[in-house]
């Protein structure tokens, strides 16, 4: 990924909700579901676990999917029963210049080196097919490259290990962790950074240690709106520490993306904001 983990759980992108219109309103101790039939049915049902995951992670030659490209690509395919890495490819895209070198530390004359990048992107394509379902740590980032060539358009579900998930509270980790931070907790050791393929490899490793993926998935699977903390001014710290962010994507409040279970859960009450 192009920018620091720690600094994306601060500035991190989430999809802006558009205009917000008149709110309707979930306390922390009702269980009334905000979520249509259709959201559900986007997603695995309450009961289904995944078995087979494919772990992306991409480096790219800036942060904007207009103008900017990815120029690497990394992923594992994981099966969930056996705690098993399955097949990793990670493979480097052709490009012009990279901006982002400093970070990632690709130069851009390596990215022309003649190597098999479309017979990878064939076997890439062969990864997505036998996938149940698509993990990123931070999806908004990662996803948003698939749409633009060389790289296949994915029809998948995602599932966002850092906004998604719930990791365990006996892990003392922050509510939006970084891969880095993930590592460590499971004691995984730390060598290296910004490439695409060692990322996957941190996660795949949380994963093989995880007694409780199947559940950590399904709740993560749990359909999400953004939501908008209502506290007060002295209360901040209850948003905070419950993983809203100040002032975005709304301006003035602390929101987040939740299911309506994790909703019901809060020692505070939250605002549903809704696209028009």
């Amino acid at each position: 990924m192009v920018i620091e983990r720690e600094h994306q759980i601060e500035d991190g992108q989430l999809d802006l909700m558009g205009a917000i219109s008149p709110p309707s309103y979930i306390s922390s101790k009702k269980k009334e579901s905000a979520f249509s039939e259709q959201d559900i049915a986007n997603n695995f049902s309450l009961n289904s676990i995944p078995e087979t995951l494919l772990i992306i992670d991409t480096e790219t030659t800036g942060l904007d999917s207009v103008k900017d490209f990815c120029l690497e690509i990394g992923a594992i395919l994981f099966h969930v029963p056996t705690r098993s890495v399955l097949a990793q490819q990670s493979f480097l895209l052709p490009v012009a210049s990279n901006s982002a070198e400093s970070i990632n530390r690709i130069p851009a004359e390596v990215t022309r080196v003649k190597q098999p990048w479309e017979e990878a992107i064939k076997y890439f394509v062969a990864l997505l097919d036998t996938a149940e379902l698509l993990v990123a740590h931070n999806v908004s980032f990662d996803k948003q490259w698939f749409l633009k060539s060389p790289l296949p358009k994915v029809n998948k579900p995602w599932l966002c290990s850092m906004e998604d998930i719930t990791w365990p509270s006996s892990r003392q980790l922050r509510p939006k962790p970084s891969v880095r931070d993930l590592a460590l907790a499971y004691e995984i050791p730390v060598w290296s950074a910004h490439r695409a393929l060692t990322d996957c490899i941190y996660l795949s490793e949380v994963f093989r240690r995880c007694e409780d993926l199947e559940t950590l998935l399904l709740h993560g699977l749990e359909p999400r709106r953004l939501m908008r903390a209502q506290v007060s001014y002295e209360e901040r710290n209850l948003a905070k520490q419950a993983g809203f962010r100040w002032n975005d994507p709304v301006k003035g409040f602390w929101t987040r993306r939740l299911s309506d279970r994790e909703a019901s859960s809060l020692d505070f009450p939250v605002v549903l904001v809704e696209p028009e």
